[in-house]
């Protein structure tokens, strides 16, 4: 009776993999492969990226987890149980500083989400003067740090409604659309050629500066390792459910990249870049509906599915990062005391006033882009580049851990060979910290300029809190 009490019910690993699945996928994720690789010339970048790191990176995710299955902190936790303190605050660091330049990409797609559902197309946002849609954006993303100033709770109980429609309307699409031809076998298609040419990427300056969205789209199953061991005999059935995680990522990667060939040319996309990294999705489900005979109605229902989940997205992106880099316990060791401000809504203050002053730098900088799907475009390559930087911290912390290996008890290991773990860890190290180093690079010298001043600013500030920190100490025994 008393083991049953203090060892709840385990869940089967079918429902973990079905958990990180959703968490770590969305159809967003093909749209991106598929324009920025050439159509089908990304399958192969999908199969490499998902064997040679995603697995890996899985693996090395559910170890760590199985070790620290207490801690509460994640990443930062794992990091300071293997590294320190100091460095623990770093990663909580990159942790929220990679979110400055995601939540101002929240503003810009909830809106760009909100036109097509209002007019079911952007002709008339995206012939706004840029100004004027940055505006927009600034005035959304003001209301909502206001939100979250107030503690209001109704958006972040949306986000998980919105998260699991947007995962559904996801497959979807890919069933959906493979079924098209037999509901409507006289619809415009295209055909797709199976031969090697359209099947290998071309190996250039292009593909290897578009590496980091293949990363950051399979990046994040850090966030399900608090379930490593609610599993069912982790050991066994943890590594189960991580391969049928990725087996399932990468069903949807091919079958998805083919649903979209079925619908685009590759030609007609790579000339119309930006139009279809802003608005890829909408125009796939808006093509879906006529092939349904039933006009925009998909796009309509992805569109508010959209519009919710990325104004939701954006209030716990900047609340849940804050929190958990301010309410840390090396937050008061290395973050001025002015910054842990807590007001009467429980909500970190100061730290909102931080993110409005960072976020709203860029999105005021983006108002000398030409158009709004340039800013769209530009914020998407910019993600990819900055968000896989607090992937490093999880290689980091594992790496340190099989080099204390002795202090620390596990009920799962990727590996037991030491040569090998070291060498899965540095391996997805240094892929990551490639791509992030490559996607900086943009033929347009002013994403450029960003691409490359927005990291900078980021990590200079991370330098200098602990240092006015410490000045602040002095001060005080002075």
């Amino acid at each position: 009776m008393v083991e049953s009490q203090s060892n709840p019910k385990k869940m089967m690993w079918t429902t973990l993999a079905m958990m990180a699945f959703s968490t770590v996928w969305g159809f967003g994720n093909v749209v991106n492969g598929f324009v920025y690789f050439d159509g089908t010339k990304v399958i192969f970048s999908w199969i490499i990226m998902f064997l040679l790191y995603f697995v890996p990176y899985a693996l090395m995710v559910g170890e760590l987890g199985a070790t620290f299955k207490n801690a509460e902190g994640g990443v930062s936790s794992w990091v300071e149980a293997t590294m320190g303190a100091k460095w623990a605050y770093y990663a909580g660091w990159t942790y929220w500083a990679c979110h400055i330049v995601y939540i101002s990409s929240k503003g810009t797609g909830g809106l760009r989400a909100m036109a097509w559902g209002i007019f079911g197309n952007t002709l008339w946002y995206d012939s706004l003067p840029t100004a004027w849609t940055q505006f927009a954006t600034l005035v959304v993303f003001l209301f909502f740090c206001w939100v979250t100033s107030r503690g209001i709770q109704v958006l972040k109980g949306l986000a998980t409604v919105a998260g699991t429609s947007m995962f559904i309307m996801s497959i979807l699409f890919i069933i959906m659309m493979f079924t098209a031809p037999a509901i409507n076998p006289h619809a415009n298609y295209y055909s797709i050629n199976f031969n090697w040419k359209s099947l290998m990427p071309t190996f250039n300056i292009k593909y290897l500066t578009s590496l980091s969205i293949l990363v950051f789209a399979v990046g994040g199953c850090e966030k399900i390792s608090p379930y490593v061991n609610k599993v069912k005999n982790p050991s066994k059935n943890f590594p189960k459910a991580m391969m049928a995680l990725a087996i399932m990522v990468m069903i949807s990667a091919i079958l998805g990249t083919f649903a979209m060939a079925l619908m685009f040319d590759p030609q007609i996309v790579n000339k119309n870049l930006n139009e279809y990294i802003s608005n890829g999705p909408y125009m796939a489900f808006q093509r879906l509906g006529e092939y349904y005979h039933v006009g925009g109605l998909f796009m309509y229902i992805y569109s508010w599915c959209n519009v919710i989940g990325q104004f939701s997205t954006l209030v716990i992106s900047i609340d849940a990062p804050l929190r958990m880099l301010l309410g840390s316990k090396q937050a008061k060791e290395f973050i001025p005391k002015k910054l842990l401000k807590v007001n009467k809504h429980g909500a970190y203050i100061n730290g909102i006033w931080m993110v409005v002053i960072l976020s709203g730098s860029l999105i005021a900088a983006q108002a000398l882009l030409p158009d709004a799907q340039s800013v769209m475009a530009q914020l998407v390559k910019l993600n990819s580049t900055t968000m896989p930087m607090r992937y490093l911290w999880v290689f980091a912390a594992y790496i340190a851990l099989r080099k204390q290996q002795a202090k620390f008890e596990t009920s799962y290991q990727m590996t037991k060979s030491q040569p090998l773990a070291y060498t899965a860890g540095v391996w997805c190290f240094g892929i990551t910290a490639a791509c992030c180093i490559f996607g900086i690079y943009s033929p347009d010298s002013f994403t450029l300029f960003l691409n490359i001043i927005t990291p900078i600013i980021l990590v200079a500030l991370g330098l200098i809190l602990p240092a006015i920190k410490k000045h602040e100490d002095v001060a005080i025994l002075d």
